[in-house]
């Protein structure tokens, strides 16, 4: 059976379509950019796509509802969670050149319309979202610095307006100092052993407790 169907029962012919062509967007252009790990590409289903999906498994993001993705890299993971919520908006923003005109291709390959895409440091984004997400660019204090006074006050979803961040590994001591940092492990939603250390870590801002500085 198709692991996104099998993992998400209710998505669309459409949306499957998308996240499938996936494979062969990416296997394409790796063979001219590398944007993904050399290693890693014939398991792109699993560790690029499903992990960036399992943010999917915690939050159903609302119409019209703004989401970030600071250092998408290749488009993760905002590029399979704008295929799972069409109906919202996607600023996804890298600096590195290359990069983006990846994102932008595969974007246009889909006909996503609810996705943009920047070349811009993540520090220079002036614009207000509703969450931010991202797959381990920096330690979580770095992290929320980074995304300073680009999270909206106002709440429209169950979880407060804040960050979901895609780790590995033991998170203890990185976010010892965020009282109010809840984690998931990923292998409570995929029984792949890629997921065995793998979480979300969802972090309202502004937060409650202290960063570690």
């Amino acid at each position: 059976m198709n692991i996104f169907k099998s993992s998400f029962p209710n998505l669309s012919h459409q949306q499957l379509l998308q996240l499938n062509s996936l494979t062969k967007l990416y296997e394409f252009w790796n063979n001219k950019i590398n944007v993904i790990s050399r290693k890693d590409i014939s398991e792109l289903k699993i560790r690029h796509i499903l992990h960036s999906l399992s943010i999917a498994k915690v939050i159903e993001f609302k119409t019209g509802s703004k989401i970030l993705d600071v250092g998408t890299g290749g488009g993760f993971p905002g590029i399979p969670l704008a295929i799972m919520f069409p109906k919202t908006e996607f600023f996804l923003s890298d600096s590195i050149e290359k990069k983006i005109k990846v994102v932008k291709s595969i974007i246009n390959e889909l006909n996503l319309k609810n996705v943009r895409v920047k070349k811009i440091r993540s520090e220079e984004i002036d614009k207000k979202f509703d969450f931010v997400v991202c797959r381990a660019v920096t330690n979580m204090t770095d992290f929320v610095k980074i995304v300073d006074g680009k999270i909206s006050s106002i709440n429209n979803h169950e979880f407060k307006n804040g960050i979901f961040y895609l780790k590995g590994g033991d998170l203890s001591w990185e976010l010892k100092n965020f009282k109010s940092s809840i984690v998931f492990d990923i292998n409570n939603f995929f029984h792949y052993p890629f997921f065995d250390t793998k979480k979300i870590v969802y972090l309202p801002i502004p937060y409650k407790g202290k960063d570690n500085q």
